[in-house]
């Protein structure tokens, strides 16, 4: 069978569907063949075992929630403000957003990796890769945000999607809102 990174991804994605749906228990390589329409065997001969899936799951969440370079691109072409920072902010929770099914399988494998060292290890690499390429783009684009206070929207951007994905303890308040009032109350 060849291996091409277009499989892959789609084994992946499914993967991640498979994670969001029916949790870290339900994750297995014949799940992820029956989520993606493959026959049986494929996910495992793209990822042989379960610590080689869950580690590409990590590194396909990566890539789907990394930022568009573009965005970044022109947002560190503007003039540094409270504003910006907010939209930067916003843009965060709007692809989580999107991508929820993403969202709620990264949830699921920080569950696992307090469990698995395997996942933790991955996880964690990953997440400090995030907050040290946030802490980056911060002081490239001159906005405002210490390492401290980007750490801590990361903490609240955290609360804010497992509150919005699972249930909202105040689904009247939009997300906006909320995200203006941790900005406004978060940052110095």
């Amino acid at each position: 069978m060849v291996r091409n990174d277009d499989r892959r991804a789609m084994l992946a994605d499914a993967g991640i569907r498979v994670l969001a749906e029916a949790g870290a228990r339900g994750l297995t390589h014949r799940a992820v063949d029956a989520a993606a329409g493959t026959p049986r065997g494929t996910a495992s001969n793209y990822f042989p075992t379960r610590d080689a899936l869950i580690a590409e799951l990590v590194r396909r969440i990566e890539e789907r929630l990394t930022p568009d370079p573009k965005a970044l691109g022109s947002r560190a072409l503007q003039k540094p403000s409270r504003q910006l920072f907010e939209a930067y902010i916003r843009d965060i929770v709007a692809r989580l957003t999107a991508e929820a099914d993403v969202a709620l399988a990264l949830f699921e494998l920080r569950l696992e990796a307090a469990r698995r060292p395997a996942v933790a290890e991955a996880l964690g690499a990953w997440r400090r890769r995030g907050l040290e390429g946030d802490v980056a783009f911060n002081e490239e684009a001159g906005l405002p945000g210490t390492r401290e206070e980007i750490a801590l929207f990361h903490y609240a951007i955290d609360g804010l999607m497992l509150d919005r994905l699972t249930v909202p303890i105040d689904p009247k308040t939009s997300t906006d809102a909320i995200v203006e009032q941790l900005v406004e109350r978060l940052l110095r």
